[in-house]
C-alpha cells in the first residue's frame, strides 16, 4: 500500500528547485501573446501539450525558450509568478527558492529591470496574500560564454539585493562547471550564495567540478552522483543537498519511469536529497504531483517523505528563526497527523 495522497497533499513543503518560466502554462502563454501581439507557433493549448514530448534536456529547451517569447512587460512577468505561487498555496509549499534566466529575456530586448522587478512583485504579493515565502537565484545560461554572464552579472549588481543566490542552468552536456569559475567567484564576492545544475545529463565529474571550482552549497539534480562512490561519499559528509526533480527526470528521459528513480538510494546513502518541480508546466507536475508520483517508487514510505521535506527545510537560504518555523510547521503538522505505516 502507497503513502496516502491526502497525507501527502497536507505535508508542508519547500521548494528549491524551479525556473519561474518554467512554470508558464499553456492557457497563460495563450494569453499573454494575445495580450502583446505575439505570434506563436501553436493553434491550441491542446497543441501546446502535445509538443511537450521531449526525448532529452535540449528537445526541451528548444520548446521552452520558443514559450518564453510571450513575456514581454513587468505585468506579464507579475502575472506568472503570481499564478506559481498560488500553485504553491494549493499544494501547502511553505517557502520557495526560484530561478530566473534573465539573458533569456535581455536578448529578446526586455530590460532587466521590467523582469526582475515583475517577479519580485509577484513574490511579495505571495507572501503578503497567499503567505508563501521565497527567495530568487539568478541563473546563468551555460550554453552562452562567461563574457555574457559576465555582462549579465552588471546589469543584475543595481539589483543585487533582490537575489539570493547564483546559479548555472541549460545544456549542461559540454558545458562543464569550470567554464563559469570566474564569474561565480564575482557573484560570491557579492554575498551571493552558489548553486549549480550538474550531474543530470552530465557526468558525476561535473558535480565535482561544481563543488571544487565554483564553491557551490547545494547541487541541483545530481542524481548521477551515485555513479562515484567517492563523490557520495564527498556529499554525505559535506552535508551538501540534492535538488532532485523526479517527474522532470523521467520527461527528459534521465530514467524511463519514475519506479525507477534513484531517490530512495540518494536517501539511503545519507544524502541530503529533497524533491522539487523544475519546470512543472512542461513536466506534467508540481509539488502534490511529484509527491504523488514519488510515492509509487518501491523503497519510498512515509518516513521517506519526512526526510525528504527536513532535508528541504535544512537547504534553504533562510535564517536559522525561518528554517525553526518551517520545522515548528512540519512538527506540529506530523503530530495531528502522524506519518502511516504503510509498506514501503
Amino acid at each position: 500500500m502507497a503513502v496516502p495522497d491526502a497525507w501527502l497533499e497536507g505535508l508542508p513543503k519547500v521548494e528549491l528547485h524551479l525556473h519561474i518560466e518554467g512554470s508558464l502554462e499553456p492557457e497563460l502563454m495563450f494569453a499573454l501573446a494575445q495580450r502583446n501581439k505575439v505570434d506563436i507557433p501553436f493553434k491550441s493549448v491542446e497543441e501546446v501539450r502535445a509538443a511537450y514530448n521531449f526525448t532529452n534536456l535540449q528537445t526541451f529547451l528548444d520548446i521552452y525558450y520558443q514559450g518564453m517569447n510571450v513575456l514581454r512587460t513587468e505585468e506579464d512577468f507579475f502575472d506568472l509568478t503570481y499564478a506559481y505561487f498560488q500553485r504553491c498555496q494549493a499544494d501547502n509549499v511553505r517557502h520557495a527558492e526560484i530561478f530566473f534566466d534573465p539573458q533569456g529575456h535581455t536578448s529578446r530586448g526586455v530590460a532587466f529591470a521590467t523582469a526582475v522587478n515583475g517577479i519580485t512583485r509577484g513574490m511579495k504579493a505571495a507572501e503578503e496574500k497567499l503567505d508563501v515565502t521565497s527567495k530568487l537565484i539568478l541563473s546563468f545560461l551555460r550554453h552562452l560564454t562567461e563574457e555574457d554572464a559576465f555582462a549579465t552579472l552588471e546589469e543584475a549588481k543595481p539589483f543585487k539585493d533582490a537575489f539570493v543566490g547564483v546559479g548555472l542552468d541549460s545544456s549542461e552536456v559540454g558545458h562543464p562547471p569550470s567554464k563559469f569559475e570566474k564569474v561565480y567567484k564575482a557573484c560570491r564576492e557579492l554575498g551571493w550564495r552558489a548553486v549549480a545544475h550538474a550531474g543530470e545529463e552530465g557526468p558525476p565529474a561535473y558535480v565535482t567540478e561544481a563543488l571544487d571550482l565554483l564553491k557551490v552549497a547545494r547541487i541541483d539534480h545530481g542524481v548521477r552522483a551515485l555513479e562515484d562512490a567517492a563523490l557520495v561519499e564527498r556529499l554525505k559528509q559535506e552535508k551538501i543537498p540534492l535538488t532532485v526533480c523526479p517527474l522532470s527526470n523521467v520527461k527528459l528521459c534521465v530514467y524511463k519511469d519514475i519506479k525507477d528513480h534513484n531517490l530512495p538510494k540518494l536517501l539511503a546513502a545519507g544524502l541530503v536529497a529533497n524533491i522539487n518541480s523544475d519546470d512543472p508546466a512542461y513536466f506534467g507536475g508540481y509539488m502534490n504531483a511529484n509527491f504523488k508520483a514519488c510515492a509509487t517508487i518501491p523503497g519510498m514510505g512515509a518516513a521517506e517523505f519526512v526526510q525528504v521535506t527536513r532535508n528541504s527545510i535544512a537547504a534553504t537560504f533562510l535564517d536559522d528563526a525561518g528554517k525553526k518555523k518551517l520545522s515548528d510547521e512540519l512538527d506540529a503538522f506530523l503530530a495531528k497527523h502522524p506519518a502511516p505505516a504503510v509498506a514501503a
